[in-house]
């Protein structure tokens, strides 16, 4: 990266940091970096090219950490503190967590991107291990909706989302849906099993069987994934990995 790239890349960031709506202008850009508006445009397209080279080198240094650590023994737990180190990431940076979900960023930024990636492959790495009860894209879709959602409310609107809870809370109600009970812990198992037990005797068995179904589906779709059977054909393999994924991405009657 030139060194006027660099130069104009940092002031943005800085401005975007300390404006009091998270906008800039490009003007204040080039008149902070001390360059002409054609250089801007030469490094960065328009202000849209801009600000989303803002948000990636602002998010690089979150995206460091997670390239970085080594998968731990246990999924879930990467999946827990990898949420919290979102929320986190958020509550430090709002002008550019905001800048970074906002809807006038047609094209989302690379770190993005990144970051979903990283989500969906610890993911797959519970589904190896039986402990996922969707597929792990469909289960990325809906970790990242909600953890996006609770962390843009934390920085948008602090003084009517105050409690310190919430986004764990969110956490556990969203791994909950997603995650076996056995893969939560006992006590979310034991939690879950006073509410709702009485409610499984009146239901009956063949009201747990589609939710069985799906997490073997996600678990060996998983296994498939990661080591093809030599006694499949290539054409096999895929025709058992399309039913496979049709099942584990089944939508609850």
């Amino acid at each position: 990266m030139s060194s006027t790239k660099a130069r104009i890349l940092e002031v943005a960031a800085e401005l975007v940091a300390n404006s009091p709506d998270g906008d800039v202008s490009t003007r204040a850009v080039c008149e902070a970096a001390g360059v002409g508006a054609p250089a801007l445009y030469r490094h960065f397209g328009d202000k849209e090219g801009l600000l989303s080279a803002v948000v990636d080198h602002g998010y690089e240094k979150y995206l460091t950490t997670k390239r970085s650590r080594r998968p731990g023994t246990d999924p879930i737990q990467d999946l827990r503190d990898g949420w919290d180190t979102h929320t986190d990431f958020a509550l430090r940076n709002p002008n550019l967590y905001r800048l970074m979900n906002s809807p006038a960023m047609r094209t989302p930024p690379a770190a993005a991107l990144e970051s979903h990636r990283i989500l969906t492959a610890d993911l797959r790495r519970a589904a190896e291990q039986g402990k996922l009860r969707l597929a792990p894209e469909l289960a990325a879709q809906m970790i990242m909706s909600a953890n996006v959602g609770v962390s843009l409310m934390l920085v948008s609107r602090p003084t009517t989302f105050t409690d310190e809870t919430l986004s764990r809370r969110i956490r556990d109600a969203v791994h909950a849906v997603v995650f076996t009970p056995e893969a939560m812990g006992p006590e979310t198992t034991s939690a879950g099993d006073e509410e709702t037990g009485a409610e499984d005797e009146e239901t009956g068995a063949e009201d747990v069987l589609p939710a069985t179904a799906t997490h073997l589906a996600t678990h060996l779709a998983a296994l498939l994934r990661r080591t093809p059977r030599p006694d499949f054909t290539p054409g096999e393999s895929a025709l058992l990995g399309e039913w496979l994924d049709r099942l584990s991405n089944k939508t609850p009657e």
